[in-house]
């Protein structure tokens, strides 16, 4: 299983990267287009959608990202700035409000107007904010994905390892606290070998750093939510798409919960300049 997950794993870096530094901005777009219909086809299945239910859902979310990249087509970056805004706003409201409150009450929603507008607020500003990011540069992007990356991979083996306390026990047992604390290691490491090629000074190293523990705290809340959903759902994984790993919803969990909150922190530091 590890053998396989490495396989796949170096496979999506390898087509990552090409996509990230060569698609010019339709092709980019295009392929988050993609990505996201593919999260919103697995979500359907976590909800229980089927029929013209799955169907309209799927539809919808497509028509909300082709709305988003026509509107961008047609505005200047100040006139996109609020509608921005107000999609990572939702996805704000989602990850530091209504999320840790479903996870601690232990919620368990089967409404189909209610999965489905949680689906949108999880998937919409993640594929927003990888369109953002990357127009600002390819490197906003990935230095973000690759704190969230780092975070998992220290995660895992630090679990493996060590880890006995565990997290969440009743959302997914596999977690453990000992896994957290990897997490928080890696990327302090990362981060401090960034800051040592950006020429900042100290106190920037201690600005990034506690953001950087913030954002673990933001990626373990989107991985155990997904864990909650698909418990809910009574499924292991999100799909089969990627051998090893599972669904794409697998891959991305952590990602949903940051990226949206990287980009509006981005957007609002431009706004006030």
């Amino acid at each position: 299983m590890l053998r396989m997950r490495v396989i796949t794993a170096v496979i999506l870096l390898v087509l990552f990267l090409s996509a990230l530094f060569a698609l010019p901005d339709t092709g980019w777009a295009a392929l988050v287009i993609v990505i996201v219909l593919q999260g919103a086809s697995e979500w359907s299945g976590l909800a229980k959608f089927s029929g013209r239910k799955a169907s309209a859902f799927w539809w919808l979310t497509l028509l909300m990202m082709l709305g988003l990249v026509w509107f961008d087509a047609g505005h200047t970056p100040e006139q996109q700035a609020l509608p921005h805004v107000l999609v990572y706003a939702v996805s704000a409201v989602l990850w530091l409000v209504i999320v840790p409150t479903w996870l601690m009450a232990g919620w368990k929603v089967e409404q189909p107007s209610l999965m489905a507008l949680v689906g949108w607020a999880v998937l919409i500003p993640t594929g927003l904010a990888m369109m953002d990011l990357r127009g600002g540069h390819p490197m906003w992007l990935l230095g973000m994905m690759g704190l969230v990356w780092m975070a998992d991979i220290a995660a895992y083996f630090t679990g493996r390892k060590f880890g006995k306390n565990k997290l969440a026990p009743s959302i997914s047992p596999g977690k453990t606290w000992e896994g957290v604390a990897g997490a928080l290691l890696g990327v302090s490491v990362y981060v401090i070998l960034a800051w040592s090629f950006s020429g900042y000074s100290y106190p920037v190293l201690s600005v990034l750093l506690v953001a950087s523990w913030c954002w673990v705290g933001l990626a373990v809340s989107g991985d155990l939510f997904e864990s909650a959903i698909k418990r809910q759902a009574g499924v292991k994984d999100s799909g089969a798409l990627l051998p090893g790993h599972g669904g794409l919803l697998d891959r991305i969990d952590a990602l949903t919960s940051t990226l949206p909150l990287a980009a509006l922190a981005v957007l609002l530091q431009h706004l006030s300049k």
